[in-house]
């Protein structure tokens, strides 16, 4: 055993030196696969000069220093609060790069880089995916210990920032609006921490880190990393998502369902087209499409149980081109969501009979595509329990709040069909009115990182615990 004074810190030097020049790595506008290290040890000598945009500025309470464990909280093993606190300033700095270099889903190649180069110099072996857009990285305990998993998405949206931020995106058409660069930057501080007590041989187990691309697409990157044998030999598998409706230092939990499923729904209907002047002559899809988007989704909802939640919304419909031309094509698409699972197996033979039976009578070809996509995250009760344990030793009990079953959908939900799990919701509200996800001006408060990391190795070790 290690004296008190040395607990915790493999290399103070090389620690100390993390949280200053981190963001140096992270050169704006720098090509990440360009500087993956071949040697982990990589000196400073050889990084990038850092950028004001990626530069905290002095005298802030994140740049400056962070409490060592909240009030009413446990203190992590062997000072890892104190490392915690060294390097947030390198770990905010490393959210602001990639928030302001944003890839969108099945891309994120360059993102897979910085990742795989930050858990590098920590002295581990990650691996990339095939694809070489996503990272597997397993943190080795006791040889003879479970394997516990923890996953987060790393994937952006196609939408425009308009935030007036240094770490605005600078990528045209594209910026994390989900907070999965929260979550990548989080799973980043965990796997830093976890290698300190691997090193000191205080890792009952092991740890695996998966950064998955592709979360906000179909099919659904969670796929790909099972398929990469992302889950074997894993007993549970973690993962938290921000919640900008919790504050800083609340954690929702829930047993049970805690999304939706969510599939995707195309409708094109085709006809002879014609003149408008004359609809009795041909197949007015105009009206038929009509039909279809007001009718359908009231339909289908009739079909099930009211406590079963369907919700059928078509975000895209197009017809035609000229007011005097009735068209040959038109087409809807949208996205059906549904709480509970008994139903979303039901949902695409019920949607497609409503189709055809609303469009039947205008006399329109339909062809329809029912894409699944994801079915609902389902909490396991332990996993829960592991999650509420830990939440309350980094935040205290009052950092435990519950949470309502959300109609969004999240790709955890297939890691949750082969091993049990639980998916936790991250307070990162800020002050004043908050925007919701997949809005592009939605940021998040900073501080919920450290939290986020506290949280995710409190659970860690207390779920390599529970499963010895």
């Amino acid at each position: 055993m290690l004296e008190p004074s040395h607990q915790g810190i493999r290399d103070a030097a090389r620690s100390d030196r993390y949280s200053k020049e981190v963001a140096q790595r992270h050169r704006r506008r720098s090509r990440l696969s360009a500087v993956l290290p071949d040697d982990p040890s990589t000196s400073s000598d050889r990084e990038f000069d850092v950028t004001s945009a990626l530069t905290l500025p002095s005298g802030s309470p994140l740049a400056s220093s962070w409490p060592e464990a909240p009030s009413g909280s446990q203190p992590l093993p062997f000072e890892l609060d104190h490392l915690l606190a060294l390097r947030v300033p390198g770990l905010i700095a490393t959210r602001r790069h990639i928030h302001s270099h944003p890839e969108l889903s099945g891309q994120e190649f360059e993102t897979a880089a910085l990742i795989h180069r930050e858990l590098s110099l920590a002295g581990l072996k990650p691996r990339l995916l095939p694809k070489g857009n996503g990272v597997i990285c397993d943190i080795d305990g006791r040889p003879d210990g479970p394997v516990i998993a923890l996953r987060a998405d790393i994937d952006a949206l196609p939408l425009t920032d308009p935030k007036d931020v240094p770490y605005r995106s600078t990528v045209d058409g594209v910026c994390h609006a989900c907070g999965h660069d929260v979550h990548t930057t989080v799973m980043l501080g965990v796997g830093m921490l976890l290698a300190q007590l691997a090193d000191l041989g205080q890792l009952d187990g092991r740890v695996r880190l998966i950064f998955q691309p592709a979360e906000e697409i179909l099919p659904c990157g969670s796929l790909e990393v099972i398929e990469a044998g992302g889950l074997d030999d894993v007993v549970q598998i973690f993962a938290v998502h921000c919640d900008p409706n919790l504050p800083v230092g609340r954690v929702g939990l829930r047993v049970g369902p805690i999304t939706a499923a969510a599939d995707n729904v195309t409708v094109r209907l085709t006809g002879p087209g014609g003149h408008t002047a004359r609809p009795h002559l041909t197949v007015d899809l105009v009206d038929a499409l009509g039909r279809l988007v007001t009718e359908v989704p009231a339909l289908v909802s009739r079909r099930v149980p009211a406590n079963s939640g369907l919700l059928l919304v078509f975000g895209h419909a197009s017809a035609g081109t000229r007011y005097n031309v009735i068209p040959s094509e038109a087409s809807a698409a949208g996205t059906l969501r549904v709480m509970d699972r008994d139903t979303w197996d039901q949902a695409p033979k019920i949607v497609a009979q409503v189709v055809r039976d609303v469009i039947a009578p205008t006399g329109a070809t339909v062809d329809l595509e029912y894409l699944r996509g994801r079915p609902p995250v389902t909490n396991d009760a332990r996993a829960i329990g592991v999650l509420t344990a830990a939440t309350a030793a980094s935040l205290g009990p009052e950092g435990i709040a519950e949470t309502p079953q959300s109609m969004g959908g999240e790709d955890f939900s297939w890691y949750l069909e082969h091993v049990p799990g639980a998916l936790a919701r991250l307070g990162v509200g800020r002050d004043g009115p908050n925007v919701d996800l997949h809005r592009a001006s939605f940021d998040v408060d900073e501080r919920a990182i450290p939290v986020g990391v506290r949280l995710m190795v409190q659970t860690a070790l207390r779920a390599l615990a529970a499963a010895r």
